[in-house]
């Protein structure tokens, strides 16, 4: 389950001054002056998908041992193991879900207050559906040279789930975390084809399921296929290998990858507990240091170590999946129903279209969905998303630490976002909505379904 990496004596050398200015962030004097480690044992935890990469990358390819760091890596059972063990201090950090560090600083699941200093990547996820649901749902998709026209929209799904429900059946599919990226894609992909997910009215019922035409439950990652096999849901969402690993099976199809669905959507994080952070402020940017040229290495000439990463996460004390099924989504195509294969370039992006970098706009967004949905279950002003994400991303120790490596000759600066301000409305949905980080109100109050303005959760139904 675990993986040792020992590191020879090499120490960082001291190169950031006091206060910095970096790509128009200033840094603070305890994020930018490196000097000893504070901590050089350390243990990380991760799940066993695809996107844990730069951690193991860091591992194998000596870049954390580059940093004087001892680095331990752990598989994790699920998620919400990852967030006990983090902030207890079992682990001195973890890769994350995306909007989990966010939740736990609202207080929706684990309380905590987590930083984000590095992003794992872009895209890794899709939507996986039983045999049986393809093949009612297949007919109402529109065909191109036989095959179906992507992305595969969930309007098409919607007459399979009123039947269901008419049949007074439940309609069951899964995700792997209620604060995470899984179940907020299957939403939102759900929502946009007018099929309600159901919402959360925390501390009272956290079940997401008030008012669902579709159940959402939580299954780990690993379980999804042998779950959906023994039909206990009809569908899910999760990271690979897990959905090809549902096409090398024949027990499922894939209709839709979150690229699709989001346009470089931010997936995983990694994340350190605040107290962690200001008590190894030289040990957080030795680590972010690392798992940047780790992104860097997997991005690096058109992928051209893509099959060298995929031996690595193949072995056991990594994801664990075979070469096959693991190369179906890392070498630039994905393959959705048997034999359709399709081009899907920047399906696992680790570095390139700023992936790595941990922006305010995702957090934004992230926290949009997680009012959209009753996670946080009263009205917010705009200014409060953006103050939120800043109390959890942090740019500006990635910056520093991408500071560092180009004057260490192990980075190009013009890899490295040069503009890092809020851009103005993005319109890289499946459903059309723009997004603007600086509207969030008046962007949540584009969706038929969805709380918006005033609304909560109360008693079982949405109030006004």
């Amino acid at each position: 389950m675990k993986t040792i990496i020992r590191s020879s004596s090499k120490k960082l050398l001291l190169t950031l001054s006091a206060s910095l200015a970096v790509w128009g962030l200033t840094i603070a004097p305890d994020a930018g002056a490196v000097g000893k480690l504070e901590k050089e044992d350390l243990k990380f935890g991760f799940i066993k998908l695809t996107d844990m990469a730069p951690l193991a990358v860091a591992a194998e390819k000596g870049f954390f041992e580059d940093e004087g760091l001892f680095v331990q890596l752990e598989a994790q059972a699920n998620w919400k193991v990852v967030m006990d063990r983090v902030v207890n201090g079992e682990l001195d950090g973890s890769h994350m879900l995306a909007p989990a560090p966010l939740a736990a600083s609202v207080g929706f699941g684990t309380k905590a207050d987590i930083e984000v200093p590095f992003s794992m990547g872009f895209n890794g996820n899709a939507i996986t559906l039983s045999n049986e649901i393809w093949h009612q749902m297949k007919p109402n998709i529109p065909l191109e040279g036989g095959k179906p026209v992507h992305p595969i929209k969930a309007d098409y799904l919607k007459p399979v789930v009123e039947k269901y429900k008419a049949e007074g059946k439940p309609f069951n599919m899964a995700m792997t975390f209620p604060a995470g990226s899984h179940n907020i894609k299957l939403r939102y992909w759900l929502s946009a084809g007018g099929i309600n997910p159901g919402y959360y009215s925390p501390p009272q019922d956290i079940s997401g399921q008030i008012g669902a035409d579709a159940l959402l439950s939580v299954t780990p990652p690993p379980q999804m296929p042998s779950t959906l096999e023994a039909g206990t849901i009809f569908g899910y969402c999760v990271g690979e290998p897990w959905n090809q690993q549902a096409v090398f099976k024949g027990i499922g199809v894939p209709v839709i990858t979150d690229e699709e669905l989001w346009k470089d959507t931010p997936e995983k994080v990694f994340g350190v507990t605040k107290q962690w952070a200001e008590k190894y402020p030289n040990t957080y940017l030795a680590v972010t240091k690392a798992l940047i040229r780790a992104a860097i290495w997997l991005d690096a000439d058109n992928n051209k170590n893509r099959k060298e990463a995929i031996e690595m996460l193949a072995q056991k004390q990594y994801v664990g999946a075979d070469v096959e099924v693991l190369a179906a989504s890392m070498n630039g195509t994905f393959e959705y129903e048997k034999g359709d294969k399709r081009a899907l370039p920047d399906f696992n992006t680790f570095f390139r279209h700023g992936a790595s970098y941990p922006s305010y706009a995702s957090a934004v967004w992230y926290l949009t969905q997680l009012r959209r949905w009753g996670m946080i279950n009263e009205f917010k002003p705009d200014n409060w998303y953006l103050e939120t994400a800043k109390n959890v991303y942090r740019p500006d120790i990635y910056l520093a630490a991408a500071k560092e490596l180009v004057a260490e000759g192990k980075a190009k600066a013009e890899d490295f976002p040069a503009d890092t301000s809020i851009k103005p409305s993005q319109n890289f949905f499946i459903d059309k909505v723009p997004f603007d980080a600086n509207k969030p109100n008046d962007y949540l109050a584009k969706f038929a379904i969805g709380l918006k303005g005033k609304q909560t959760v109360a008693g079982g139904k949405v109030v006004d």
